[in-house]
C-alpha cells in the first residue's frame, strides 16, 4: 500500500500555473540570476514600481530568498547596478599601442558590445532610479563616467585637463550614453556607422574647443599627426 501511495503522489500532475521546482544553484549563481532579473525589470520600469515579489517571480525564486541574499529592494538595486557597472568597466580596459583615435574607436566598439549584449544592465544603469540620481546610485553612475573620462585623458596623453577640455570630454561621454540608449530603443542605424559618427563627433567637439583655447588646438594637431603617421 505504501509504495502504491508513493507512486500515486509521484504521478500527480503539477497544477497549472504552479511555479516550477527551483534548481539547486551555488550562492554566486543564484545572486547573479536575481540581479539579472532585477536589471531586466529596472531597465523598463522605475525602481519605485518594481517590488521584491516582481523580482522573485521573474527569477523563479521565493520572496524570502531575495530577502535572504539582499536584505531588501534598495540593496538588490544597488548590487544589480554595481554588477552592471563592473561589467561595463571591465570591457573598457585599454589595450594601448595604437594612436589615440584608433584607441577611441576600439573603446567605442567594446562599449557598444556591452550595450548590445547587456541591454537591460546598460538601460538600468543610466535610466533607472530616482530622477536626481543622488546617494549611492548616483555614485555608481558617476564612477563609470569618471573611469571613462580618465581613459580618454590617457588615450590623449593628457595628465591634467584644462577646463575647456574637461567640459568637452564630459559632454562627449554624455553624448555616447544618449546614443547608446537611442540605439537600444530604435536600432535603425548600423552599429559601425554609429561608432564612426561618435569618433567624428569627438574630433568636431575638440575643433570647437580649440577655438576657445589654443592648447586644445595643439592637442588636436597631435591627434591628426598620429592619425596620419
Amino acid at each position: 500500500m505504501g509504495s502504491t501511495s508513493g507512486a500515486a503522489k509521484q504521478d500527480k500532475p503539477v497544477a497549472e500555473g504552479a511555479r516550477p521546482a527551483r534548481r539547486r544553484l551555488s550562492v554566486d549563481r543564484r545572486r547573479e540570476e536575481l540581479m539579472a532579473a532585477a536589471l531586466e525589470l529596472f531597465s523598463t520600469r522605475e525602481a519605485e514600481d518594481v517590488s521584491i515579489d516582481d523580482v522573485a517571480s521573474a527569477a523563479g525564486a521565493s520572496r524570502a530568498l531575495v530577502y535572504h541574499y539582499f536584505g531588501g529592494k534598495q540593496e538588490l538595486y544597488v548590487a544589480a547596478l554595481k554588477s552592471a557597472a563592473a561589467q561595463l568597466e571591465a570591457r573598457l580596459q585599454p589595450v594601448g599601442g595604437g594612436d589615440p583615435l584608433d584607441e577611441l574607436a576600439w573603446g567605442l566598439t567594446r562599449y557598444f558590445d556591452f550595450v548590445e549584449e547587456h541591454a537591460a544592465g546598460f538601460a538600468a544603469l543610466l535610466k533607472g532610479g530616482p530622477a536626481n540620481r543622488s546617494g549611492e546610485i548616483g555614485e555608481i553612475v558617476d564612477n563609470v563616467r569618471h573611469r571613462l573620462f580618465h581613459l580618454l585623458m590617457r588615450q590623449m596623453q593628457v595628465e591634467e585637463p584644462i577646463p575647456v577640455l574637461r567640459a568637452t570630454l564630459r559632454s562627449w561621454i554624455a553624448s555616447v550614453e544618449t546614443a547608446g540608449l537611442d540605439w537600444l530603443e530604435h536600432r535603425d542605424i548600423e552599429r559601425p556607422a554609429l561608432e564612426r559618427m561618435l569618433v567624428d563627433h569627438m574630433v568636431a567637439l575638440l575643433g570647437v574647443a580649440a577655438n576657445h583655447d589654443p592648447r586644445v588646438q595643439r592637442l588636436l594637431e597631435n591627434l591628426d599627426r598620429n592619425q596620419m603617421a
